[in-house]
């Protein structure tokens, strides 16, 4: 009995921190003000208001096109990396994956700056290219770049459930299929893909919603040419009327929640029937790999070319950027190579807190993080219940909101309620906003581990008159530890690379890297945002190496 009520708490205390944000901005939605004014009316003028503004539509439909844009380049790139490394006899496809993952980690923002740097109109590759050709052929600033960079950027994504969902489907077809002389690509398209396409549905609904959160990309590629999306629609509201504009940017929140609830329930209804695919169940004979023959390095050279567009160039471009004083045509390397960006971080005693502050969310906070989702998993961990239900679609209730809005949502309520309100000062409130954002990610790695524990182990605890708290004590969690050190590594590493949670929570002492480089860039001063996002780059590799090295799956 005890333990059922440690199961009810631990799930009340959940629910009450995924819902909150979500109730508050409902019910800001519906005022005539910001909630902390003296008086305030219901009303429906922020609806009004908003519904019909031109500039709200306009975001709106750039936003649906740009996933669209999104979802078209990074399902069939992320469907063919997954054919082709899970399925065929590509070089080096044993250590290509963690590769392919690297964009997930990295901050987007970061890759943002570096396409600017590398591509932009005056960018160190702009500069190289228009000196052979006499032109440059491409524009940053425009709709499509930013669809082609998010779709190539968002391909791991495919990558990952395609790759899952081959790595489980038998092989019989593709062998009849090569007995009767089809080759890998008439197999890859005929046979193995439609085979996992709920898996690749599941994908392409939830690249279509990464769409919906997108922030750093539009907000650096789009804003030179006034290209709007609904997050950066909603950051241009803030002090839109002359005060901070609560009731209407809460409109704009409720209007992205109610287009990315009903396709985060379609991405739950695709995954359960994905596993109607599964054609090989437990042990089954694994068949040779496809042989590419010539194709081999062709193969290899696109996955290379692949990668060196998605995070070679740009990180290269910002990496550079940071080292040299100026550039330009007729600017020679050798003669502007400096430390000075480096130098000048020292003068910044918010740039010094910045890095510290990520570190210390990264570390300690991501250890708070996963004892969290620990206690939260445990609490539904093989339990019968019509309440584990419940938990799944809490945990998924944030998905539906961009870092930014439930940066924004959590904001209002450390003002709304006093109690709480001193927290909103420390970085307490953005490692509870990072630990609500990434709620569904942090469970799905704790719960795949658990569920990696023999059931055998707890039951014989159980049969000594152990109990559940005693079990998963003194059981459970004792043989999981190494998993939940995995899954800090994870969370470490998503934590450090978050930039638009903390946009609204930022404040003196609580500056992070990520909300750092968007107010930097919001003053021009490209130098510091090339430095600092090299040290934010350096971060993530150290932390990705350390997992590659303790042999840390990079995704749950």
């Amino acid at each position: 009995m005890r333990f059922g009520w440690y199961r009810f708490l631990v799930i009340a205390v959940a629910a009450v921190a995924v819902l909150a944000p979500l109730v508050l901005v409902f019910y800001q939605s519906f005022l005539d003000a910001p909630f902390f004014q003296p008086v305030t009316h219901f009303s429906l003028e922020a609806y009004s208001f908003i519904l019909s503004e031109s500039d709200f539509w306009d975001a709106f439909v750039t936003t649906l096109l740009i996933g669209a844009g999104m979802t078209a380049i990074a399902v069939p790139l992320g469907a063919i990396l997954a054919f082709l490394i899970v399925r065929t006899d590509l070089p080096g496809r044993s250590w290509l994956e963690p590769v392919i993952l690297v964009p997930i980690f990295v901050s987007a923002i970061v890759l943002a700056f570096g396409y600017v740097v590398a591509l932009g109109p005056v960018g160190i590759f702009s500069i190289m290219v228009k000196s052979w050709i006499g032109v440059v052929p491409w524009n940053i600033y425009s709709l499509a770049s930013i669809a082609i960079v998010a779709g190539l950027m968002h391909v791991p994504h495919v990558y990952l459930y395609t790759a899952a969902a081959l790595r489980g489907l038998g092989t019989d077809l593709e062998e009849a299929a090569r007995v009767i002389g089809a080759n890998p690509w008439r197999v890859a398209i005929h046979v193995s893909l439609p085979m996992v396409m709920p898996a690749i549905l599941f994908a392409a609904v939830l690249v279509f919603f990464l769409g919906f959160e997108l922030f750093g990309i539009p907000l650096v590629l789009g804003d030179p040419q006034g290209i709007l999306v609904l997050s950066t629609y909603l950051y241009k509201l803030t002090n839109l009327l002359g005060v901070p504009s609560y009731q209407l940017m809460a409109v704009v929140v409720v209007a992205i929640v109610v287009v990315t609830l009903p396709l985060i329930y379609l991405q739950r209804r695709l995954l359960r029937q994905s596993q109607r695919y599964v054609s090989m169940r437990g042990k089954g004979q694994r068949a040779a790999p496809l042989r590419l023959g010539n194709w081999r390095w062709p193969a290899f050279a696109f996955i290379a070319l692949w990668f060196f567009v998605t995070v070679v160039l740009p990180i290269a471009g910002i990496t550079l950027r940071s080292f040299v004083v100026t550039w330009g045509e007729g600017v020679k390397l050798t003669e502007v190579l400096t430390l000075d960006h480096y130098r000048a971080l020292l003068n910044f005693p918010n740039i010094e807190r910045g890095i510290l502050n990520t570190l210390a969310i990264g570390t300690i906070g991501g250890a708070f993080a996963v004892v969290g989702y620990t206690l939260v998993a445990l609490a539904i961990h093989r339990w019968n219940s019509g309440w584990v239900r419940f938990v799944d679609y809490i945990v998924m209730l944030p998905r539906a909101m961009p870092g930014i809005v439930a940066g924004l949502a959590l904001l209002w309520v450390f003002l709304f309620f006093k109690p709480i309100s001193p927290l909103r000062a420390t970085l307490v409130s953005l490692w509870l906003a990072y630990t609500i954002v990434w709620f569904a990610y942090g469970m799905r790695l704790i719960s795949g581990t658990l569920l990696q524990v023999a059931p055998e182990l707890e039951e014989a605890a159980r049969t000594v008159g152990a109990s559940e708290a005693r079990v998963m004590r003194d059981v459970s969690v004792p043989l999981i530890r190494y998993g939940m050190i995995a899954s800090w590594l994870l969370i470490f590493l998503i934590f450090v690379r978050e930039y638009s949670t903390g946009i609204y929570l930022l404040g003196p002492g609580t500056e992070v890297i990520g909300s750092l480089l968007v107010s930097l860039w919001g003053t021009g001063d490209v130098d510091l945002v090339s430095a600092l996002s090299v040290i934010n780059v350096a971060m993530i590799g150290i932390g990705l190496a350390i997992a590659v090295r303790l042999g840390v799956r990079l995704h749950a």
